[in-house]
């Protein structure tokens, strides 16, 4: 939820076939830490009231077991934990582990959007998705629960109502704070029903008195057409919107 200057350099595309998933303990924080957390999120707050203090999972590591497997430790914690991002000596902080979604058009373009701005991210342009959740009860954090959040991103943030099962899995994200984002690829629809879907969500969001998590839309073919995405980008999205372009805009990851 609070998106923070990286802590290490670029973002990557990591080729996974295989993810395996295993809970981690939550991070155990220093006092001093703890103090200086819910002072910077105290302050966000009082900027942003929007900002919620809900369940979400973090990432605690990501491990390659063979060329193309990866094992992501994840850990159960608040939105608040990522306050930490902004406290200059905290040790015990931890990416964020989330998914996001290849909607591409049948011309062979891709949605993108760009974060409104009452959201954590105001103005950077990414692709729909977001922060993963614990999964309800004793539910396993497994690929079918990813698929599940996934769809549900993509219907809130676009108005775009795909099955889960529609969802493919195209590949996993290593972004340049650490974090890990599993990607999907829904199957293509025509560019007109693309905005008709995202203006008709937005229409009922604002009539709602609520604003939609994306203010604007763009359909794109290459990183040539990046420059023209006013604002911030999200670090990830030079390196798959190139991935996917090479493909021939067929959302064929390797």
């Amino acid at each position: 939820m609070i998106e923070q200057s990286a802590r290490r350099p670029g973002a990557e595309l990591l080729d996974v076939h295989r993810l395996r998933l295993v809970e981690s303990a939550a991070p155990r924080l220093t006092p001093e830490e703890r103090l200086a957390m819910n002072e910077v999120w105290d302050g966000l707050v009082r900027v942003n009231p929007s900002f919620f203090d809900g369940p979400v999972l973090v990432c605690a590591g990501a491990d390659r077991e063979g060329p193309h497997d990866l094992t992501v430790s994840w850990a159960r914690t608040t939105y608040r934990h990522f306050a930490l991002r902004r406290v200059p000596f905290s040790t015990s902080w931890l990416p964020s582990f989330f998914v996001a979604v290849l909607q591409p058009a049948d011309d062979g373009s891709l949605l993108v959007g760009r974060m409104a701005n009452s959201t954590a991210a105001p103005g950077r342009w990414q692709l729909p998705g977001g922060s993963l959740e614990p999964p309800e009860g004793d539910a396993p954090l497994d690929m079918r629960a990813l698929h599940r959040h996934a769809a549900r991103e993509l219907i809130e943030e676009t108005g775009i109502d795909t099955p889960p099962d529609d969802l493919t899995f195209w590949n996993v994200t290593r972004a340049g704070n650490g974090g890990i984002g599993v990607l999907f690829r829904a199957p293509s629809l025509p560019a007109e029903r693309l905005r008709e879907r995202y203006e008709a969500m937005a229409a009922a969001e604002t009539a709602q008195g609520r604003d939609p998590e994306l203010d604007r839309v763009a359909l794109i073919r290459s990183t040539a057409q990046l420059p023209d995405l006013t604002g911030p980008h999200a670090d990830y999205l030079e390196p798959i919107v190139r991935r996917y372009a090479e493909a021939g805009g067929t959302g064929v990851s390797m």
